[in-house]
């Protein structure tokens, strides 16, 4: 009997095990089945409840595959997976255990921004050139905050019902000024290795979140080089479907 796909099926399997205790804290008991450690793990990574059903069959199936001597260690492979089980489960391990980056499926594109000194009239034109709902504003090269589209209607509505003149508010008020602190609590800054299953589960735990900044090392203040939102999902599934993953 050639026992390549059970060596491969074993492989695969045991480093996903490994994987789910490190996800657990590795707080599991010595007795926990791993049915039981893929539904408890569910509730923390949104990989394994995308695999929980694929997994808890492997697991089962992993228990046909080999057969362990009574009173010892010595397992003996008495089952032989087939190629597309093998393929899967190997699949499952990559996810898991080697994800896909989020700098891969989106690459680094160009995000619109301005400079805290300039007047407001430049984000103006920034968004009409740019069509992005953010811009990123720097200072001397570091970020400082953003300025958001809703978010500039507001500081002009404000404007207009106090009888402010716009056309001086546009010319002499600096971008700086219309930052707020509080409007980055509808962003989260990533690192650029972040997964893209990370990104899924940002927008998933913060239900208001804008956009998703990416930078060098997920550190506010470093330069984005790139801005997720929503409208990005489709893109990042199509990278995905290049790796089989189930769609979002």
């Amino acid at each position: 009997m050639n026992k390549n796909n059970a060596t491969r099926f074993l492989k695969s399997y045991n480093r996903i095990e490994a994987q789910l205790k490190l996800l657990y804290n590795c707080n599991t008991r010595a007795n926990m089945s791993f049915t039981d450690l893929v539904k408890r793990c569910s509730d923390l990574d949104i990989t394994v409840r995308r695999y929980a059903a694929e997994l808890i069959d492997y697991g089962k199936l992993r228990n046909a595959i080999v057969h362990r001597e009574v009173d010892g260690d010595r397992e003996t492979v008495i089952a032989v997976p087939c190629d597309e089980v093998v393929s899967t489960i190997e699949f499952i391990e990559a996810m898991l255990c080697r994800p896909p980056r989020l700098i891969d499926a989106i690459k680094v594109k160009k995000v619109a921004s301005v400079f805290a000194d300039h007047p407001v009239l430049d984000a103006v034109s920034a968004f009409r050139e740019n069509w992005q709902k953010t811009l990123i504003v720097y200072d001397h090269g570091k970020m400082i905050g953003v300025i958001n589209s809703y978010g500039l209607y507001a500081e002009i509505e404000a404007r207009v019902k106090g009888g402010a003149d716009l056309a001086h508010f546009f010319k002499e008020t600096l971008c700086r000024d219309i930052v707020h602190p509080a409007e980055m609590e509808k962003y989260r800054v990533m690192a650029k290795d972040a997964t893209v299953f990370e990104v899924f589960v940002a927008f998933e735990e913060q239900k208001h979140l804008l956009a998703v900044i990416v930078t060098e090392t997920g550190t506010f203040g470093e330069k984005a080089l790139s801005i997720i939102t929503p409208s990005d999902f489709p893109r990042i599934n199509r990278f995905l479907e290049n790796y089989n993953v189930k769609p979002f």
